[in-house]
C-alpha cells in the first residue's frame, strides 16, 4: 500500500508537533468554557480524536456526516446525512476536519450551526488546499497547507483506503486515474 504513495508531505512527527501548536492555541482560548467538539466524518476521526486527547479543557464531542455531491447542473451540494445528538444553543462549536477543499461542506455546515443558535463557531482543519477552494470559508485553526494533488493518510482516503496510514502523503496518479 505505501508503495503508491509519490510523496510524503508532513510524517507522524511533522503532525505531532503541530497539532500540539494548535491544541495550545485552543486550551488557551476555551480553558474556562465547554465547546462542542464536531468531527465531520468520517475523514476527520483521525485528526479529532488525536486533537481531543491534547486539549485540556472540558469539552463535549459528537459528530456529523455530510455528502458533498453534484447534481449535474450544479458541484458543491451538500447532504447531512447524520445529524448531531447535541444541542449547541448557546455553545462554543469547534468543527473539527480533515481537508479544506472547495469548502462547499464547511461553509453549509457552519451556516447549519449559526442557524442553530451556537454561541461561537470555529473551524480546526488539519489540512488546508486553498487553489481549490470555490467558496469564501477560512479555517481559524489549519495544520497545514497542501498542494493541489490527491491527499491520503491520516485519515483522508482514496476509495476507502490509507486512512491508516501515520503520515500525509501525496497518491501516486496511476492509482487514481485508471
Amino acid at each position: 500500500m505505501n508503495n503508491d504513495i509519490e510523496q510524503v508531505l508532513y510524517n507522524q512527527a511533522q503532525i505531532n508537533h503541530r497539532m500540539d501548536e494548535i491544541a495550545s492555541q485552543l486550551t488557551a482560548k476555551y480553558q474556562d468554557q465547554c465547546p462542542l467538539i464536531v468531527s465531520v466524518m468520517t475523514g476527520a476521526v483521525v485528526f479529532t480524536v488525536e486533537m481531543i486527547k491534547r486539549l485540556k479543557f472540558k469539552l463535549n464531542l459528537d459528530y456529523v456526516d455530510v455528502s458533498s455531491y453534484a447534481d449535474g447542473t450544479h458541484a458543491g451540494k451538500v447532504k447531512l446525512v447524520q445529524d448531531l445528538s447535541s444541542s449547541i444553543e448557546g455553545r462554543p462549536v469547534i468543527i473539527m476536519e480533515d481537508i479544506i477543499d472547495t469548502g462547499h461542506t464547511l461553509k453549509y455546515l457552519a451556516n447549519l450551526l449559526k442557524g442553530r443558535g451556537a454561541k461561537s463557531i470555529e473551524i480546526c482543519a488539519l489540512l488546508d488546499k486553498p487553489n481549490r477552494r470555490e467558496v469564501n470559508v477560512e479555517a481559524d485553526y489549519v495544520g497545514f497547507k497542501v498542494p493541489n494533488e490527491f491527499i491520503v493518510g491520516y485519515g483522508l482516503d482514496y476509495s476507502g483506503l490509507y486512512r491508516n496510514l501515520p503520515y500525509i502523503g501525496i497518491l501516486e496518479r496511476s492509482v487514481y486515474e485508471n
